[in-house]
């Protein structure tokens, strides 16, 4: 696992630097989550195609850093992930963010038009509101959330997804939830349709009908469907997210 010292968080970043073949692709996880936890089998099955791939622990998250003093917030999080790209010296890349990753991967898409070669998103949140999680943890104030929230949130989750959340912290769990229910200005669904590079929307079959796929649908977003799969299709079914995902990096 390789380290660098984020200016902007104030923290160690911690990353998986995975060797392959052409321009990497990017990996940022969700709330509660770390790509160090939820993306090696993707990248590690056949179909994604022996790529180069680079999956962060945001801050927070996983092994890298968990300050007190940081905001948490998706814009705060983007930036983090630029200064890595900026300290990798890559110069094209191709994005990938699942759920409140996948704002930040929009956030972050936005920052770096230059660079970037394509944008996938799976069931990020496109305005602001949150999803079910982010609403009931938002709802409690950050204290009482640390001291009890989070236990109990742990303690009621039987998904794969408890192995991931014990290793982020309760505040940056908090904070994060929050930033979600709030939102941005313009929203991220405004962002993601601005961008000037090729876009992909991704949706678990499971998770389906959904207004927002609808809705980009319409708009022209070209939209893939994960099969045998709700909102956590990494492990849910890792195979055919990574197949989705050599796909729309090979151009079809």
């Amino acid at each position: 696992m390789n380290s660098f010292y984020s200016q902007h968080a104030g923290c160690v970043v911690r990353w998986h630097d995975l060797p392959g073949q052409g321009d990497p692709v990017v990996f940022i996880h969700g709330l509660g989550c770390a790509s160090s936890y939820e993306y090696p089998r993707v990248v590690c099955d056949p179909r994604f195609g022996s790529r180069r791939a680079i999956l962060i622990d945001l801050p927070g998250s996983g092994y890298s850093d968990k300050p007190e003093c940081y905001r948490y917030r998706t814009s705060d999080q983007a930036q983090v992930v630029v200064e890595l790209l900026n300290h990798l010296h890559i110069d094209a890349f191709w994005l990938y963010g699942h759920s409140m990753g996948g704002s930040i991967a929009i956030e972050t898409a936005a920052l770096t038009q230059n660079r970037i070669l394509g944008l996938i998103v799976s069931e990020p949140n496109f305005h602001a509101g949150g999803g079910m999680f982010s609403r009931a943890i938002a709802a409690q104030d950050e204290q009482s959330f640390i001291i009890r929230g989070f236990s109990a949130l742990l303690s009621a989750e039987t998904s794969p997804w408890a192995g991931c959340l014990q290793s982020n912290a309760p505040h940056a769990v908090w904070r994060g939830a929050t930033a979600l229910v709030e939102g941005i200005q313009p929203d991220w669904s405004e962002h993601f349709l601005a961008l000037s590079c090729p876009v992909t929307l991704l949706f678990g079959e499971h998770s389906l009908p959904d207004a927002e796929a609808e809705e980009m649908q319409q708009q022209g977003v070209t939209v893939m469907i994960i099969p045998d799969a709700g909102h956590s299709m990494s492990w849910e079914n890792p195979s055919a997210l990574a197949q989705a995902l050599s796909a729309c990096v090979s151009g079809g």
